[in-house]
């Protein structure tokens, strides 16, 4: 694990020492440029609206407080319940915690507070959490909006306290007497525990770990806080849709202020993009070494557990036992904020040539502009617990349609999902979500065909309909929608916008493609020849990232799949080459200990080969990297060394260490 940072000095000099699991790439300190940039990234956050005033700072103190006193006294109640003696009783003991933004410090006006209840070894989460505390709390007046989702992956009890919204988490310790000073950072504490209750501590201890591997607190948090911003703006802040969740964005925003640990907000945020534009996914993103600890409970290792190896972008939680908290994220949402990063490493490129601002950065991405079919998903309920229930079970499973778009069309038609659900006035009890669609850039339309997935969707609400709670009334729909009949509900105000009049980014770079295609049809080195084929793939690469880039049609052939999709038969298998990895490139002089940790040759990177019928492979090196991927899939993990003393096949997968 990486040793905390920065330790002050009596004579004013700060001693350097590492954070993460390889040297930073850069210790410099800021320049004048950085500062001034700090200053107006700070102010832009402010004029947001993301800090909360003093009064509601305040405000979820006291709630906190309270809610403290309610879980105090309900283990009391259930203690004497359980006929414990009167000393025992006395001693009896809760305690509460946070995790999440709110812990991190990055929590915004009107946000949830993700909390944990740590109870001891006889107050149970069936019968007394989601029992006693559950009815305790629906009898006062202070509390509304009760929700107990008992059945989630991690089971959570939602609720408001005097209008703060709260999550609350429940873990159950194998301790008679919970402390007032327990420390849940102590791997001791997830002795004969259950799985529930390791997941549950996992948010505290993990948020806990971020902030002592950061070299600088505060820095972290601003850097954070216009992260999470950007990520909303651009649409892909959400776990549920494939995307990241705060946590994620936590952790890759923790890893660049491992690797610039003298840097200012401003050059973290540009790093951020930089970096990340050239990770090799699916090389993980860690914090420290994955510990094995001594508890025996599972950690994320691909060598040893199958689901692991299929994970797209591996973002590891640092506390054990480590897991991956980016395994929702599908080929497609991968795609598109890879395409965010750089497109956000090209305004930073920008900005510091004086040539934009930050208002650039964060414009919203217009996601009802950038395709032009799209996927309507609706559903209802008879009346709004059953619906609340539904909605949580519904958004759960929308990436399973996602994947199975991806599989029964060989990865040619692309699904965007939108990151949140959206209502009618008109039309109560239901909610609308919906996900743009688009052929895979680089397809021809004769190869894609005509997308016939009635029976993927078919499928996919089998697999909704299956829900253990369904009741009569709770109904779901998808159709295929045209952009020119998205209904208005889903624009602010009700209101379909006419075209902005200011050009935008995105904009600008599309009409620079539109112009650089024209340009490559008209000269002779652009009609498909050896000689000017590849420049022209390249210069459309480097420019395609607005609203028709390369996660997004263009106009062209946005005309072109408009009737193309149809709910039967799938798609032609037309499945090419894929490069195993991409190459790094960087417009300044390449830092060597920067590719190293970017491309993973520090650590080492090992090539995990399958093939696809389950049955080991062991392929020449030439054709393991450029053979079809009907024959096999290559993907690329880093450890540290020590994991390698000794190379051995693992049923049905090879282990080779590159050279």
């Amino acid at each position: 694990m990486a040793t905390p940072g920065l330790s002050n000095r009596p004579n004013g000099q700060q001693q350097q020492r590492r954070f993460g699991i390889t040297d930073p790439i850069s210790t410099s300190g800021p320049t004048e440029f950085d500062v001034a940039k700090t200053r107006e990234l700070e102010k832009y956050l402010q004029d947001a609206g993301l800090y909360e005033s003093r009064e509601e700072s305040v405000s979820r103190e006291e709630v906190l407080g309270r809610l403290d006193q309610i879980v105090k006294h309900w283990v009391k109640v259930i203690s004497r319940a359980k006929g414990l003696n009167e000393q025992l009783v006395q001693e009896a003991n809760a305690k509460i915690f946070t995790f999440g933004s709110y812990r991190l410090g990055v929590h915004g006006p009107g946000a949830d507070i993700d909390t944990l209840c740590v109870g001891p070894r006889h107050a149970t989460r069936e019968e007394d959490f989601f029992g006693e505390l559950q009815n305790m709390l629906s009898s006062m007046p202070e509390v509304t909006e009760l929700h107990p989702v008992p059945d989630a992956h991690v089971p959570v009890m939602k609720f408001k306290l005097k209008g703060v919204s709260i999550d609350l988490l429940y873990a159950k310790l194998s301790l008679w007497v919970i402390p007032e000073d327990l420390d849940v950072s102590q791997d001791s504490i997830l002795q004969s525990t259950d799985e529930q209750t390791v997941r549950s501590l996992n948010g505290c201890r993990v948020t806990d770990q971020i902030l002592r591997l950061v070299p600088n607190i505060q820095n972290f948090r601003t850097t954070l806080r216009c992260m999470r911003y950007w990520a909303k703006r651009r649409g892909v802040y959400s776990n549920v849709a494939g995307f990241l969740g705060g946590i994620n964005w936590a952790l890759l925003v923790a890893r660049i202020c491992q690797l610039y640990p003298n840097a200012l907000p401003s050059y973290l945020v540009s790093r951020f993009f930089r970096v990340y534009d050239e990770w090799r996914w699916p090389n993980p993103v860690m914090l420290c070494d994955i510990e094995e600890g001594s508890l025996g409970l599972q950690v994320w290792d691909p060598r040893r557990h199958n689901k692991d190896r299929f994970h797209l972008m591996p973002i590891i939680t640092p506390a054990y036992p480590s897991m991956n908290s980016s395994y929702n994220v599908s080929s497609s949402t991968l795609r598109i904020m890879s395409e965010e990063f750089q497109r956000g490493r090209e305004i930073c490129e920008a900005m510091q040539a004086n040539k934009e601002d930050w208002e650039t950065l964060f414009e919203p991405f217009s996601f009802f502009d950038a395709y032009k079919n799209y996927l309507q998903i609706d559903i209802s309920s008879g009346n709004e617990d059953d619906l609340r229930n539904w909605k949580g079970w519904v958004e759960s499973r929308l990436r399973i349609l996602i994947l199975k778009i991806e599989k029964h069309t060989y990865n040619m038609l692309q699904c965007h999902p939108h990151p949140g659900e959206f209502s009618d006035k008109s039309k109560p009890l239901r909610y609308f979500y919906f996900m743009g669609l688009q052929r895979k850039q680089g397809v021809p339309v004769n190869e894609g065909g005509h997308f016939d997935i009635r029976m993927t969707v078919e499928e996919f609400k089998v697999t909704v309909n299956s829900y253990t709670s369904w009741k009569q009334g709770m109904e779901i729909q998808v159709s295929h929608v045209k952009r020119r009949s998205i209904p208005s509900f889903v624009f602010p105000g009700g209101c379909r916008p006419s075209r902005p009049s200011k050009a935008t980014w995105d904009s600008r770079r599309s009409l620079e493609a539109k112009a650089c295609t024209a340009a490559d049809k008209s000269s002779p080195e652009g009609k498909g020849g050896p000689d000017g084929s590849d420049d022209r793939k390249k210069r459309k690469h480097e420019i395609m990232s607005g609203p028709y880039g390369s996660h997004q049609a263009s106009p062209q052939e946005l005309d072109e799949l408009e009737d193309e999709v149809e709910y039967g038969k799938h798609g032609k298998d037309s499945l090419g080459n894929e490069k195993c990895c991409s190459t790094v490139e960087s417009s300044s002089t390449p830092d060597k200990t920067a590719e190293a940790i970017i491309t993973g040759s520090a650590p080492p990177m090992i090539p995990l080969l399958t093939s696809c019928n389950g049955g080991a492979v062991v392929p020449n090196p030439p054709s393991c990297l450029h053979g079809g991927l009907d024959e096999l899939e290559v993907s690329f993990y880093p450890y540290p060394s020590h994991f390698f003393d000794d190379i051995f096949p693992v049923s049905g997968l090879i282990f080779l260490q590159l050279k």
